[in-house]
């Protein structure tokens, strides 16, 4: 599997930004979420997301349709699409 590309655009006390690329066949790795954070999607796609016990869903983004989630958050997530996929991760600094 390839390595999605990631890029810090803005990281203060209370804020880090991070621009996430995924092209067709790639994947953020395994981790686990230690912040609370924001994503928000600059294309539409579809994400394929590993929770740690192997199960796999499907997570749909629509550009600009923001979601939030909670820290402890583990996953890996996968692009099995032909498109490239880029969203923002806004994380929440305490």
């Amino acid at each position: 599997m390839i390595s999605a590309k990631s890029e810090v655009q803005v990281d203060t006390p209370e804020v880090r930004v991070t621009e996430w690329r995924l092209v067709p066949g790639s994947a953020t790795g395994h981790h686990i979420h230690g912040m609370d954070y924001v994503i928000v999607p600059v294309t539409e796609g579809e994400m394929t997301i590993v929770a740690p016990d192997g199960n796999r869903s499907k997570a749909q983004l629509g550009v600009g349709k923001s979601y939030f989630r909670k820290a402890g958050v583990e996953h890996d997530v996968l692009n099995e699409t032909a498109s490239e996929i880029v969203f923002l991760e806004v994380e929440l600094k305490s």
